[in-house]
């Protein structure tokens, strides 16, 4: 009898100690979960214009945008275009142009425009001559710098075999996927959908001519 007895005292000391132990570790488990779950919902970054995370700037040109200040992609999205191009070193021949065509307020006040721009070297493409006579001849320079505006938003994807009215009147074509664009089947697109506070802007390595 003692010795049955000395048995379930030993059971009843081990189940007072081991309880607390396995109510710790349940408590323990539990808070564990709950802590985790909210890690584990799905987050939604947001991006300026209603951007999605994959609506980004694409091209090999890209790569020499800074990556801060008014010159970066983020800076020239909280500007207007004409604005945002004068940050960009690779845009001073346009930006000029711009300027000596009285366009500074006609772009920067538009809504919802595409903006195909010249890089300083595919101006440089056109012997100096033409290019000063151009410059100089403030109708002329107009009908070209018009013909490379869009008066809507272009999406990539619409660039993929698009025929457009420019606001010269003239027609732009597009063709292309993915990151490989071209205009007119002449300039090829080096840094696409760039975004500005009222405009898509996709830089260019040759100035379009209008008929």
């Amino acid at each position: 009898m003692n010795t049955l007895r000395m048995r379930r005292v030993a059971l009843a000391v081990t189940a007072v100690v081991v309880l607390p132990f396995s109510l710790a570790a349940c408590s323990a488990s539990g808070s564990e979960t709950k802590a985790a779950a909210p890690a584990s919902a799905p987050t939604t970054a947001a991006t300026p214009q209603g951007a999605t995370a994959t609506d980004e700037p694409f091209g090999p040109a890209c790569a020499g945008v800074p990556k801060e200040g008014a010159g970066s992609f983020e800076g020239m999205a909280k500007d207007p275009v004409a604005t945002a191009a004068s940050h960009n070193p690779d845009l001073s021949t346009l930006v000029t142009a711009v300027k000596q065509a009285g366009l500074v307020d006609t772009l920067n006040n538009a809504e919802n425009i595409t903006v195909f721009a010249p890089t300083n070297d595919a101006f440089a493409k056109i012997p100096k001559a033409d290019l000063d006579k151009v410059l100089a001849d403030k109708a002329a320079l107009t009908e070209i710098l018009t013909y490379h505006v869009v008066g809507e938003r272009l999406t990539p994807e619409q660039l993929e075999n698009g025929s457009f009215e420019t606001l010269q009147k003239g027609k732009i074509t597009t063709k292309g996927s993915g990151e490989d664009y071209t205009v007119n089947d002449t300039a090829k697109v080096v840094c696409g959908n760039v975004k500005t506070a009222n405009a898509n802007v996709y830089i260019i390595d040759t100035v379009l001519m209008p008929e």
